[in-house]
C-alpha cells in the first residue's frame, strides 16, 4: 500500500488547472497553426492568425487563452494500491481549485444552485470524475470547460436499428445548429454506448483525448475521420466566418450498451479545448 498525503493532490491540481488554462495541448496548437496554411479563405486565415498571436500572448505573459476559464472538470484514475492520507480527496482537489482560479486571476464561473444564480467565489466545486485502477499511481486530467462550447452539445436516445450514417447525421445537425457560438474551428467529443449518464460522460473523455490520436479501433477511426469530413463540408469556418475548417478533430469514444438502445452524445469543444495531466 502506497500513502500519498492529500496535499500533493492539492498542489498538483492547482498547477494542472494553472496550466491547462495559459497553455494548449501542443498537439492541438501545432493543429491550428497547420490549419491557418491549409484554409482557403482569407477572413478563415486572419482569424487563425488572431487564435496564433492570442496563444503567443497567453504563453509568454502567462495569461488565461480565453477569458471563460471554464468550470473546473477532474478525472482521476486512482491505483487501488493508493492510501490517502492527511485529509479528504475531494476537499483537496477543491482547495487546488480555489488557489488556482484566485492565485491566478482566473474568472470564476460557477454558482452554487443553478436556479439562485449565486457565485460561489472561488470557481469550486469542481466536478470530479473518480475510477479505481491497477497500480499504485494517481492520474489527474484537469479538463476547463466553458460552457459556449457546452451549451451547443446534446444526447440523443437512437433506436438499435440507427447505423453509422445516423450517428454522422447527428453530429453534423449538433455542430449545424451551434454555428458560430461555440468559437469554431471546434474540437468535437463524441460518446456511443454506455447510458443517459455514461454516454454524456464518454464524450467529456473524448475531448480530453490528444488531436493527434485516432481511435485505436480501425471502425472508428474510419467513422471519425468520415464525421468530421461531413462536418467541414458544412463550411461555417473559423469563428463563423466561412471556410474550409470548422472542426478540427472528431474523438469518438464507445462503450457497451443495451440491446435496446443506441445512446449517442456529442460534447462540443471550442479551439482552445484545453487539458493538462499529471501522474503522481
Amino acid at each position: 500500500m502506497r500513502e500519498i498525503d492529500v496535499k500533493i493532490i492539492e498542489n498538483a491540481v492547482e498547477r494542472l488547472f494553472l496550466k491547462a488554462n495559459t497553455l494548449l495541448p501542443q498537439d492541438l496548437e501545432e493543429l491550428i497553426g497547420a490549419s491557418k496554411e491549409k484554409e482557403s479563405s482569407a477572413a478563415a486565415k486572419s482569424v487563425f492568425c488572431d487564435m496564433c498571436k492570442n496563444l503567443d500572448a497567453a504563453r509568454e505573459l502567462s495569461l488565461p487563452i480565453c477569458q471563460d476559464t471554464g468550470m473546473a472538470v477532474l478525472f482521476a484514475e486512482v491505483g487501488q494500491d493508493v492510501h490517502f492520507v492527511g485529509g479528504s480527496f475531494n476537499d483537496a482537489v477543491n482547495r487546488g481549485v480555489k488557489k488556482a482560479y484566485l492565485d491566478g486571476k482566473m474568472r470564476c464561473s460557477v454558482v452554487r444552485d443553478p436556479l439562485k444564480r449565486e457565485n460561489t467565489g472561488d470557481n469550486t466545486p469542481a466536478i470530479i470524475h473518480f475510477s479505481l485502477v491497477d497500480g499504485d499511481k494517481v492520474k489527474l486530467v484537469a479538463a476547463p470547460k466553458g460552457f459556449g462550447s457546452e451549451n451547443m452539445s446534446r444526447i440523443k436516445m437512437f433506436n438499435p436499428s440507427s447505423g453509422a450514417d445516423d450517428i454522422i447525421d447527428f453530429i453534423k445537425e449538433t455542430v449545424r445548429l451551434a454555428g458560430s457560438n461555440p468559437c469554431p474551428p471546434l474540437v468535437i467529443g463524441v460518446g456511443l454506448g454506455s447510458d443517459f449518464e455514461g454516454v454524456a460522460l464518454l464524450s467529456k473523455k473524448a475531448l480530453t483525448r490528444d488531436v493527434s490520436k485516432r481511435n485505436a479501433d480501425p471502425f472508428y477511426c474510419g467513422l471519425e475521420k468520415k464525421a468530421l469530413e461531413a462536418v467541414n463540408a458544412l463550411k461555417i469556418g473559423a469563428q463563423g466566418f466561412g471556410g474550409d475548417i470548422t472542426a478540427l478533430a472528431v474523438n469518438i469514444e464507445a462503450a457497451p450498451t443495451h440491446i435496446a438502445g443506441l445512446p449517442a452524445a456529442v460534447n462540443i469543444g471550442c479551439h482552445v479545448t484545453r487539458h493538462a495531466e499529471e501522474v503522481i
